[in-house]
């Protein structure tokens, strides 16, 4: 083993005067308490509330301030926890007692964001979404509006938060409303964008108003005297989700036609009464998808669930869901369990 000389013997003193030295010379990467803090940035933190109707409508508030509409919610208070301060501003804003420990979104909100006067020397913000989750009309009713600040709510489709709402609100509002439903865990936004877009958010999901099938919801098939207006499948994959089309131009959802796939066990489910027909529905068990033919249509796999949450059926899309489970049992698939909503081959595949 080699051994040291005198000569590259190390002398500790030396050593911790050349440290003191680079120190008191700001060399390297050292820094004094107070020269690290004025290095951070400042940024301001607020958290506001996700909420929705039965229908899937979002809950906006107006106030006294500003024009345009927003979600319920506010600025997180100094040594506060944001989900705390979600709790403390729904109780303010609407008289809503509540705890909403699930986060849909966090957003950073540039410092050069369009909106904000020069004087108030806008640092830029980390803003927290939380889930609200699905008001009754009942609890809708509790809500009592504070005596000023708050002029009003309504709830509104999703496709019409950017008429409604700032760009970046709107942004952001869709974007938690997208994660809610994909059930992938909270997103991760920049000024309203995903960092990560799922299919949901790079398909344009939820962004042109969703075609209303609100007719009461009938058991079996269309009687032979009412004529049907359109057809189309809940078709199941062998773990229980089904397959939904996703128009590119609008981000539209719809649910296939039967012919849209391979698939055994097709019986009649049920269907809506419409003016211009009944809107039927068959059931069957997925085989096969033969290669993407129309490219205007993406070709995804959902829960049940989710497909209603991207449909607008009124209070029968509850009595159409209980319909749709029990097909699924009659056919021996499992129940799924929520996960991101998977978008399918072009070239096809087999099961």
């Amino acid at each position: 083993m080699p051994q040291l000389t005198d000569d590259s013997a190390t002398d500790d003193s030396a050593t911790d005067d050349s440290a003191t030295d680079d120190r008191e010379c700001g060399a390297g990467t050292w820094m004094t308490p107070e020269e690290y803090g004025a290095s951070r940035a400042a940024v301001w933190t607020a958290a506001v509330v996700l909420v929705t109707d039965t229908d899937g409508r979002i809950l906006l508030q107006s106030v006294d301030y500003r024009a345009d509409r927003m979600l319920p919610g506010g600025a997180i208070d100094a040594g506060e926890a944001p989900s705390a301060a979600a709790a403390r501003e729904l109780r303010e804003e609407l008289g809503v007692d509540g705890r909403y420990p699930r986060g849909l979104a966090v957003d950073w909100i540039p410092a050069d964001t369009p909106g904000f006067p020069p004087e108030m020397r806008f640092p830029g913000e980390i803003l927290h979404v939380y889930d609200g989750g699905t008001w009754t009309p009942d609890r809708i009713d509790a809500v009592r509006l504070p005596a000023q600040e708050i002029t009003g709510i309504h709830f509104a489709e999703p496709a019409d938060l950017p008429a409604l709402m700032d760009p970046g609100d709107a942004r952001r509002a869709l974007s938690a409303l997208r994660a809610r439903i994909n059930g992938s865990g909270a997103a991760l936004l920049e000024d309203g964008r995903p960092t990560a877009p799922t299919a949901l958010d790079r398909l344009g999901v939820l962004r042109a108003r969703r075609i209303p099938q609100r007719g009461a919801w009938q058991g079996g098939p269309v009687p032979a005297q009412r004529p049907v207006h359109d057809l189309s499948g809940w078709l199941f994959a062998p773990d229980g989700r089904v397959l939904l089309l996703i128009a590119r131009a609008t981000g539209a959802a719809h649910l296939p036609p039967p012919a849209a796939a391979t698939a055994t066990g097709s019986a009649p489910l049920g269907y809506r009464h419409g003016e211009e027909g009944a809107h039927a529905r068959v059931a069957g068990r997925l085989t096969g998808l033969p290669p993407a033919t129309d490219p205007a249509y993406a070709r995804l796999l959902a829960t049940p669930e989710q497909v209603r949450e991207l449909s607008d059926w009124g209070p029968a899309g509850e009595d159409e869901l209980t319909a749709v489970h029990a097909a699924r049992t009659r056919l021996g698939l499992p129940a799924p369990a929520r996960t991101p909503l998977t978008e399918l081959p072009e070239e096809g595949l087999r099961w």
